[in-house]
Formats: C-alpha cells, sequence, structure tokens
C-alpha cells in the first residue's frame, strides 16, 4: 500500500549517541504522536543499512524521510536518496532528529538540539535545497564514490576520526572525546606531501599537516575548519593547515571553534567546484564523519540536490544576506516578522 504523501519514514539508528537513541525513542514517539506526525518507524541494523532503508522507502512511494541518528546516519540516507531511481533528488524531503555524538550538520541550520524543538521544525517544514559533494576515491584498490552532505577530510583530520572511533568503541564518551582524538593523533601524525588542484589549477604543492573540504561550515563536533561554506553555492570550501608546530597549537587552538581559523599563517583557504588531492604516501580520508579509503580523491559538487528541512531562523538569516534567491527556498510555511 503506497503511503500517504504527509507521511514520514523514520530511520532509526539505535546505536547512535551511546545508545540514547533508543534510551530517548519513547520520548521522541510521543512528541511526533503529540504533534500529529504521521511516520513509519523502522531500525538500522548494521553499518549502510540506512542507505538500504532509505532505497527500499523511496521505492514504496516514500518522499519524507525523518533521520533518527547523527551525522553517520544522515551521511548514509543522503548516500541512498542518491542511489534510489524514483524519482528526482531534489523531491525528498529530509529532517534530522538529533541523537547522534557530533550533530555537527544541525548547527549549519540551526535545527535544535532540543527534541520538542526538533519536531516542530518537522511541522513546520521549512526547507532548503542544499548541495551535496561526490567523493571519488580509492579502497582495496577499487574506485569508489560516495555523497557528502556536510564535510570530509584527509590527512590528520581523518586520523582524527580514526582515532575517535577507535575509543567510541571502547566505551570511551563525552563531548570532549574529538578533542582528545586530536591531540593523541596530531603528537604521532606525521605531515604528507600533498598536490592539491581546485578546477585544475594547482594551489598546494607542499607538506600538508591536515585538509578540509566542505560543503557545510561544521565537523569535529563544533570545530568551524570550513567557517565560510555556503551550502548552496556550488562551490566546495578547501582549507588547508600545512605544518604547525606544537607549541602554537595552544595558542590558536580556539580558532578552531570559533570561525577564526584563517588568521592562522598554515592555514588557506580556497574554493572551487572541483578539487583533486594526491599525496605521498596514500592518506586517509572521511566524509561525513566516516572513514572511507585513501588518495587519491576527487570531490565535486551537486548544486541545490536535496531537500533539507531547516530552522526558521535560519531562513530569516538566508533571506536578509540574500534577498535575491527567495524563490529557491520553499516559503510555503514562512511566517511574517511581526517584531
Amino acid at each position: 500500500m503506497k503511503p500517504s504523501q504527509d507521511t514520514w519514514f523514520a530511520i532509526v539508528n539505535p546505536i547512535a549517541g551511546y545508545g540514547r537513541a533508543l534510551d530517548d525513542l519513547p520520548t521522541i514517539s510521543k512528541l511526533l504522536r503529540d504533534h500529529d506526525v504521521d511516520y513509519e518507524l523502522v531500525f538500522t541494523e548494521h553499518k549502510y543499512h540506512a542507505t538500504q532503508l532509505t532505497v527500499e522507502a523511496v521505492r514504496r512511494g516514500y518522499r519524507k524521510i525523518i533521520v533518527m541518528g547523527g551525522d553517520g546516519t544522515l551521511h548514509e540516507v543522503v548516500n541512498g536518496i542518491f542511489i534510489q531511481q524514483e524519482v528526482a533528488t531534489d523531491q525528498i524531503l529530509v529532517a534530522v532528529i538529533a541523537v547522534g555524538t557530533g550533530n555537527d550538520w544541525i548547527r549549519m541550520y540551526g535545527i535544535p538540539r532540543k527534541y520538542s524543538e526538533a519536531i516542530n521544525a518537522i511541522v513546520e517544514s521549512h526547507s532548503f535545497l542544499q548541495d551535496v559533494g561526490v567523493v571519488k576515491y580509492e579502497e582495496a584498490s577499487y574506485r569508489q564514490q560516495r555523497y557528502m552532505s556536510n564535510a570530509g577530510g584527509i590527512g590528520l583530520d581523518a586520523t582524527v576520526v580514526q582515532r575517535f572511533n577507535r575509543l567510541k568503541a571502547k566505551g570511551y564518551r563525552g563531548r570532549r572525546l574529538y578533542v582528545y582524538g586530536l591531540v593523541k593523533s596530531y603528537m604521532r601524525y606525521t605531515s604528507t606531501g600533498m598536490r592539491i588542484w581546485v578546477d585544475d589549477q594547482l594551489v598546494v604543492n607542499d607538506i600538508v599537516l591536515s585538509a578540509t573540504i566542505g560543503v557545510c561550515k561544521y565537523n569535529g563536533g563544533g570545530m568551524m575548519q570550513v567557517p565560510q561554506a555556503v551550502s548552496d553555492d556550488g562551490l566546495l570550501d578547501l582549507t588547508t593547515i600545512r605544518k604547525i608546530h606544537w607549541w602554537q597549537i595552544p595558542a590558536n587552538f580556539r580558532r578552531l571553534f570559533n570561525g577564526n581559523i584563517y588568521s592562522i599563517p598554515q592555514v588557506s583557504l580556497h574554493r572551487g567546484s572541483k578539487i583533486r588531492i594526491e599525496s605521498t604516501p596514500d592518506a586517509p580520508i572521511e566524509i561525513d564523519g566516516e572513514l572511507v579509503g585513501n588518495s587519491p580523491v576527487e570531490f565535486t559538487i551537486l548544486h541545490r540536490a536535496v531537500r533539507v528541512v531547516v530552522s526558521e531562523k535560519f531562513l530569516r538569516g538566508e533571506l536578509m544576506k540574500r534577498p535575491g534567491r527567495a524563490p529557491e527556498i520553499n516559503m510555503r510555511t514562512m511566517l511574517p516578522d511581526t517584531k
């Protein structure tokens, strides 16, 4: 039976947020019912299961998907949207109730972590078409392709994710876990020789500590390594950090979080629609906080390719900054400003 056009397909990652998704599910379910949200609930059972569930949901007729998980679960759902062949990707609406550990994607769009407010955003369904990165990389000697909804990295960035995931698997938890992983990884990491092309122009040929490529601004649990990223401008932001001495870390650490990373002399910004990175030796890659393979890697952009639920505050900010872009935003439920 084909679902109603108002019915949401809700994908729950039960291990997201150290199991918080499962613990808090009764509260979330009650709030959804209280807000008269019609939904079908399913659970992921293994890695990449959310991708498979998304493909099946779209095939069955669902056009609205709620992600109850973190950035990794959202990554899998977005990949499912691009794998399915039933409808254009921008015909599917994606909302997030954040129960993960990093929850970086929601920061970009002002989606509250408080469940009642996140569900209110779903009810209002203010939507926005965001760009999506296409990432081609090497894994087990095979060329692979994934879709990126938030940000990716190569070098130290991916090494930190690797250590962070190992710590989580051992039962460690806490908001400062990523920072701890960053410090430990830096002490042991050797900077890599990288050559980076942006739109076929060689822009970096140097020893590089880390490179971050972003559609959105945040990664690493609130860091802003690509603080000027605009998620619908058709461009990827590239931040490279050249070799930096350990004694310079404490004075500059706060700049990773406050948007002032480009004031560090060893940090540079480039923008383009295609970014290719080669390294010697091959370096690990992460996409949306998920380790995927090794360099060489190529990032390209799909302009305004997926529709997502955002906060009203975010939409108002976009309209103030770019009033001429209003037709690109779904204004169906936009309320007039009465202040």
